[in-house]
C-alpha cells in the first residue's frame, strides 16, 4: 500500500494596507481551527496521470471539471518541470479539501497551489529546492490573477510576515512580526474578484501619495526590525488601494470606525477583499471586534470570522494514516 500524505497551506492576508503587492502574512486561528486548504495525496501505480476529487465547505464554489482546477494544473506543471530537470514523476490520486472561499482576499488560490506543489514534491521524493517550488507556485497563482504575485504565495509557503524583494534572485524575506498582536480576520461571504479590484485603481498617482506610501512602508519594515509595535501599527494605513476598493465592500467603513473606537491598532482590507483584517494587542478587544463583525459585517452563511496569530510555520506535508 502506498504512502499517503496530507499537505496544508495556510490562509494569508496580503497588502496589509501599508504594503500594496509587497507584504503578506500567514494566519493561524488561536482556537486551532483549520484555516487553509488541504491536499491528500498518494501514488497511483496504475496511472501516470492525476485523479483529482474535491471536498470541503467551499468545494462546490470551484469549477466542477477537475481539469480546470488549479490543483490539476499544479500536477501538469510539476510534471513538466520534473521532465526538464531530468527525473520522472508518479501518477497520483489527490483530494483537495477546499476550506477557503474563492475571491475572498484570503489567498484561496495561493493556498490550493502551494498545498498542491508541496504535496506533489513530497510524494515524488522531495526533488526540488524551495526556490524552484515557489517559482512554480507563482506561475500557478499568476494563471488565476492574470500576473505573477507572491504576496499571498510567499507567506503561505514560508509562513510568517513576508516582504517581497524581487531583487538579486530573492523573492521574499521574512520580517519580524509582533507576538502580542491578534489579527481578526473576517470574510463577509461576498466575492470580490482580483481583476475587478485591480481595474478600479487609478492608472496614475499623485507624487505626494507615492511618497507617503514609500515612507510608511519603509518605516513599517524598520519598526519590525526594531520590535517597535507602536510605530509599526501607526503605519498600517493605505493611500494606494483601499480608498478606491472600500466601495466594493459593504460595511467596511463602519467596521473600521468601530475598530477605531474599540482599541484597534489598524483595520484594513485583506488582499483585494472582501475580507478585512483588524489588529489588536488586547484579546478581549479582539473578541469584541469579532462579535461586531459577526453581527454587522457578515452578509450570509458563507461568512466567518477568526482571531488569529501570524502562522510562522507556513505550508507543510505529513504522513497521513487516518
Amino acid at each position: 500500500m502506498s504512502l499517503k500524505f496530507r499537505a496544508y497551506a495556510p490562509a494569508s492576508a496580503a497588502n496589509l494596507s501599508v504594503g500594496f503587492d509587497l507584504l503578506g502574512a500567514a494566519l493561524k486561528p488561536v482556537d486551532g481551527s483549520v484555516y487553509g486548504d488541504e491536499i491528500f495525496i498518494e501514488k497511483d501505480p496504475e496511472n501516470c496521470s492525476c485523479k483529482l476529487s474535491m471536498e470541503g465547505r467551499f468545494a462546490a464554489k470551484l469549477p466542477q471539471d477537475p481539469n480546470d482546477n488549479i490543483v490539476f494544473k499544479a500536477f501538469e506543471l510539476y510534471k513538466n518541470e520534473a521532465l526538464k530537470a531530468g527525473f520522472d514523476t508518479c501518477g497520483v490520486n489527490m483530494v483537495l479539501r477546499k476550506n477557503l472561499p474563492v475571491c475572498s482576499g484570503l489567498g484561496s488560490s495561493a493556498s490550493s497551489a502551494v498545498a498542491a506543489i508541496v504535496a506533489l514534491d513530497v510524494v515524488n521524493g522531495c526533488k526540488f529546492k524551495d526556490a524552484d517550488l515557489i517559482r512554480m507556485m507563482g506561475i500557478l497563482e499568476g494563471g488565476v490573477s492574470g500576473s505573477i504575485h507572491y504576496d499571498n504565495v510567499a507567506p503561505c509557503f514560508f509562513g510568517g510576515l513576508q516582504l517581497l524583494v524581487g531583487e538579486n534572485g530573492i523573492i521574499s524575506k521574512t520580517l519580524k512580526d509582533f507576538d502580542n498582536w491578534y489579527w481578526v480576520s473576517c470574510f463577509p461571504g461576498i466575492k470580490v474578484s482580483t481583476n475587478k479590484a485591480r481595474s478600479i485603481l487609478p492608472k496614475e498617482y499623485a507624487r505626494s501619495d507615492c511618497i507617503t506610501y514609500a515612507r510608511r512602508l519603509a518605516a513599517f519594515v524598520d519598526a519590525c526590525h526594531r520590535n517597535d509595535a507602536v510605530t509599526a501599527s501607526s503605519c498600517l494605513k493605505d493611500v494606494i488601494a483601499e480608498p478606491y476598493r472600500e466601495q466594493l465592500i459593504p460595511g467596511l467603513q463602519q467596521a473600521r470606525a468601530f475598530g477605531e473606537s474599540h482599541g484597534a491598532l489598524a483595520t484594513g482590507i485583506s488582499g483585494s477583499g472582501s475580507s478585512l483584517f483588524s489588529v489588536y494587542d488586547d484579546l478581549q478587544k479582539a473578541l469584541e471586534m469579532k462579535a461586531y463583525l459577526e453581527q454587522n459585517f457578515i452578509a450570509n452563511e458563507d461568512g466567518f470570522c477568526h482571531i488569529c496569530k501570524v502562522d510562522r510555520r507556513g505550508a507543510y506535508a505529513e504522513r497521513w494514516e487516518k
